[in-house]
């Protein structure tokens, strides 16, 4: 029975967000990984700690997998195997959830990766839990595309520099999508005109006194400022408190 993966994120824990590339689409195949990329964050903020590294996988890119990376047999030849740095990624990603985007690709190569070192390796499973960021995109954005180039324009992440995947850049551009998919709205921290941050907060108290209530004129410029800001949220949240409920 395939492994599941959580759709549901803890976000008071250490997660570490992780990206490989590989020698083809199936691990089955005897395709390898030939770079994994993390990213740590501690409630939700980016430590600045990575982990990085290029393997050997000795073998050779099935066609179409080298042109995606950039990456060549010969670069990856003076690499470190996996087995050379397995300690290492356990040690980085230990106690952690990982946030992986498509998880079953990258799970089932580590663990085959895993697995060819012996049993006393064990699983991810074993040393960390789970969370499917293209699960919880396909809930929030159902019937869209929500490949990890299509979350970051909907959710305004840029990755114009872009070129090549590469499993370090992917997985720091999975984090903001990330983060900016799982916002709640107190937290967006949107830019203001002036280049700061502007945050809004909210007070409950009595209503104001009935009675007739002023008449505002908003300016042409005011109106699509409101525009823009309400877009900003939607995108990043998915909707406004003031937008009609979904019937």
């Amino acid at each position: 029975m395939p492994p599941t993966y959580t759709t549901q994120a803890d976000t008071t824990m250490r997660q570490v967000v992780l990206d490989t590339e590989t020698t083809g689409l199936e691990w089955r195949k005897g395709n390898r990984v030939v770079e994994i990329g993390c990213v740590e964050l501690v409630e939700r903020r980016p430590t600045g700690r990575t982990f990085q590294r290029y393997l050997n996988p000795d073998r050779e890119f099935e066609p179409g997998a080298q042109e995606v990376t950039g990456l060549t047999r010969e670069f990856l030849a003076d690499k470190p195997r996996f087995g050379d740095v397995v300690d290492a990624f356990l040690a980085f990603i230990d106690g952690a959830e990982l946030v992986i985007h498509n998880a079953a690709f990258d799970v089932g190569f580590l663990d085959n990766e895993l697995s060819l070192l012996g049993p006393q390796r064990g699983r991810l499973a074993d040393h960390t839990r789970v969370l499917d960021s293209l699960e919880m995109a396909r809930q929030r954005f159902p019937g869209q595309r929500n490949s990890l180039d299509a979350l970051c324009r909907r959710l305004g992440v840029d990755n114009a520099h872009r070129q090549l995947h590469g499993a370090l850049l992917d997985a720091q551009l999975l984090a903001e999508a990330y983060l900016a998919l799982t916002a709640g709205q107190s937290e967006l921290g949107l830019a203001s005109p002036g280049g700061g941050e502007t945050r809004v907060a909210v007070r409950f108290g009595s209503p104001a006194p009935a009675g007739a209530r002023p008449h505002v004129l908003v300016d042409v410029d005011a109106l699509a400022a409101h525009a823009a800001r309400v877009a900003a949220i939607r995108a990043r949240a998915g909707r406004c408190l003031w937008d009609p409920v979904p019937a």
